[in-house]
């Protein structure tokens, strides 16, 4: 964030520091096919932003390391809860803090910098309730995984590893929100600090529950809760202390309690948006595991699904800088610098995932002895491999489109979107050709790809012919504002 001002220090007008060009001042051929000025700023906005999600993925996945050395049960355990805490908390926390993405990056391109406290704290309040939710939910985790047909022992240590987990739950409702909060202003680089140091915090703590003390393999999913809060009173205290700041926040306010049920709506649709592909992915490894050779197979997807998932993750990057582009210039009332700024990111994403598709395809032979020794499972990776890179391809691009959609306001047409694409075509067609066709799990993976293909051609056709218009900031009315078509 850049600041504008004299020197007396009255000024008090902020601007983004990813600052667009005037559309047509660069001639050059090279910029007719991408500007390469808005693609420089957005990689510099995209890179610390992986890095960030990241350094938080890790610390739960650095416990599960951690937990899986004490022997088979506990790693079968630990994953297990790992799974079940990314399906019923991480997503519900990413997606409930999406509306920040819609209503903080709208706010701050209007220069409504007072409002944008308000709605950060608004989302908290709505994040502490839904953390209590599922935390009653999560100590019935072992009866759920025991109905999803789960071995008895390990839903038992999965129970005990997710109920430690809950403190963490808390934490990382507050920090997603941080993070939409300074994201929609671009202030993205110290983020990559406030994430690395609970992440190198986690390696010590958990280490020394475990080892050093009577908690054993519980000392994990403690050790994880605590690296979580750890980063909430650092970046709390960056927000309310940093000068920067000054004025998007301005104090707690009992005006944020007015803004609740409004502002629930928005969160809801996002958290659905966000839910329904990642249940999807989750849903698709249960069905992996319904087939003859069930260890193969569930081996199998679940790689496939974490090559997915970290592909993903660089281009999450670009993702969040696309929905902080839209949603400050909309803001401002530049919806033509908005599309600008998405064509750029689209194009970079295609970049992007096609890299990685082609160190895949030359390099799937390496990448699968990371994960496993066995013949077999390399034999069969091979052979999905190329399905694989599909996939990845077309996720990068509905990944940025995705972060357009936040940006502009528009969750509900993604909810239902992803609903129908996933639920509707993608599972059904999984299953027929995995099982009916029985093309095993090249049939779920071709399955998810027709999936992604409705999804991703669906974003392109309602982007492309909707008028782009700032939502509705006020969150007096009932009805969030929709996109005319």
């Amino acid at each position: 964030m850049k600041k504008n001002g004299s020197s007396d220090g009255t000024a008090t007008h902020f601007t983004p520091l990813l600052d667009t060009p005037h559309l047509g001042e660069n001639t050059r051929w090279w910029n007719k096919i991408l500007d390469l000025e808005e693609a420089k700023h957005q990689l510099l906005f995209s890179l610390p932003m992986f890095l960030t999600n990241l350094f938080y993925y890790l610390i739960t996945l650095v416990s599960v390391m951690f937990a899986g050395h004490l022997g088979e049960l506990q790693l079968a355990g630990a994953t297990l809860a790992n799974s079940w805490f990314a399906v019923s908390g991480l997503a519900v926390m990413v997606g409930l803090s999406g509306a920040l993405e819609t209503l903080c990056g709208q706010g701050y391109g209007a220069e409504e910098y007072q409002m944008l406290g308000i709605y950060l704290q608004s989302s908290c309040i709505i994040s502490v309730v839904f953390s209590i939710f599922i935390s009653v939910i999560w100590f019935y985790t072992e009866p759920i995984l025991v109905f999803l047909h789960q071995s008895g022992n390990i839903a038992r240590t999965s129970a005990l590893y997710t109920k430690y987990l809950i403190p963490g739950l808390f934490a990382l409702g507050f920090l997603q929100n941080f993070l939409r909060f300074l994201q929609t202003q671009s202030v993205v680089a110290p983020l990559v600090v406030f994430s690395g140091i609970p992440l190198l915090a986690n390696v010590a703590i958990a280490y020394a529950l475990i080892h050093q003390t009577d908690l054993g393999f519980i000392g994990a999913p403690v050790g994880a809760s605590i690296s979580l809060w750890i980063s909430v009173p650092l970046l709390a205290m960056y927000i309310m202390y940093a000068e920067k700041f000054k004025q998007t926040w301005t104090g707690f306010s009992v005006a944020s309690f007015r803004h609740i049920f409004s502002m629930l709506k928005l969160a809801l649709l996002s958290a659905a948006m966000v839910c329904f592909e990642y249940w999807a992915l989750e849903i698709m490894v249960f069905l992996a595991g319904l087939m003859p050779d069930p260890t193969t197979t569930t081996s199998l997807i679940a790689i496939c699904t974490n090559t997915e998932l970290i592909a993903y993750l660089i281009t999450y990057g670009l993702s969040a800088a696309a929905s902080t582009r839209v949603s400050n210039e909309l803001g401002s009332g530049h919806p033509d610098r908005a599309k600008h700024a998405m064509g750029v990111s689209v194009k970079l994403s295609f970049l992007l995932g096609l890299l990685f598709v082609v160190a895949l395809v030359f390099g799937h032979n390496f990448w699968i002895l990371m994960f496993t020794d066995s013949p077999k499972i390399k034999e069969e990776f091979a052979s999905v491999a190329p399905f694989l890179a599909v996939s990845i391809l077309l996720d990068s691009i509905q990944g940025v489109l995705s972060g357009v959609i936040r940006g502009c306001g528009w969750q509900h047409l993604a909810a239902y979107v992803n609903l129908a694409t996933y639920y509707l075509i993608g599972l059904p067609l999984a299953g027929l050709f995995g099982f009916k066709f029985n093309l095993q799990v090249k049939g779920l993976w071709i399955g998810l790809i027709c999936g992604l293909i409705c999804q991703t051609g669906t974003f392109l056709v309602f982007i492309r012919r909707s008028k782009w218009t700032k939502l509705d900031l006020s969150l007096d009315r009932e009805e969030i504002q929709a996109p005319h078509a």
